[in-house]
């Protein structure tokens, strides 16, 4: 696998993670576990630890090495690293102080914090972010899972795109792909891409426009 990222030795990411404590675990997903992490600079990080059993996951891990270390925009989460040691394989992220979307407007207290002005905010944080993968990233970029947990926010509730895990880019002249492998959150995938395992960027816009439904009701659909 071809690399263009920094890399972490595993000394340093353990210690970072207190070894991988559970009071340092912030999330969860089919690929493994997220842990916090400051490194010895102080820096907050986010480690992203793949599972040793999950053959779906190292897929997915390459996919997010490969891509998102070409991709740089204020509304991307920002890929730091990775560690590849023994069967280790983790990607260090900055870490995103409050968590995800829809931990926000999916909370009836939390959605309180959310001002309309501050949700516009969002929304076009988001929207920068995908105009960037389809049109002016050095790929053409459909991210493919869309959602308000794979929105994270900032100290300033800055909204930056994560999870490249299921992303696939573009060639050339290409506008659409067809797979028979669908993949995603059913309730934001267009109908195309799930009937007919068609996706292109319109794909990504019908997935924004169900998390623009979302934001605006703090519904979930």
């Amino acid at each position: 696998m071809d690399i263009d990222l920094p890399i972490f030795d595993l000394v340093t990411i353990t210690t970072a993670t207190e070894n991988f404590s559970s009071t340092n675990m912030i999330g969860e997903g089919g690929f493994g576990i997220v842990y916090k992490g400051t490194l010895a600079t102080g820096q907050e990080v986010a480690v992203k630890r793949l599972s040793k059993n999950s053959g779906q996951g190292l897929q997915e891990f390459k996919n997010e090495v490969i891509l998102i270390a070409k991709l740089q925009h204020r509304n991307l989460v920002k890929l730091l690293g990775c560690c590849l040691e023994g069967d280790e394989r983790m990607l260090i992220y900055e870490y995103m102080p409050n968590e995800s979307l829809d931990y926000f407007i999916f909370d009836q207290h939390r959605k309180a914090l959310l001002t309309p002005k501050k949700r516009l905010e969002i929304v076009m944080g988001i929207s920068r972010g995908l105009l960037y993968l389809h049109q002016d990233s050095r790929l053409r970029i459909i991210h493919r899972d869309l959602k308000a947990s794979n929105i994270l926010l900032d100290s300033v509730l800055n909204a930056k795109i994560s999870d490249f895990g299921l992303a696939r880019s573009f060639g050339g002249d290409q506008s659409e792909i067809n797979t028979k492998r669908v993949v995603g959150t059913r309730g934001n995938m267009s109908p195309e891409y799930v009937i007919d395992g068609i996706f292109s960027v319109k794909s990504d816009v019908f997935s924004f426009g169900v998390l623009l439904l979302e934001i605006l009701s703090g519904k979930k659909n």
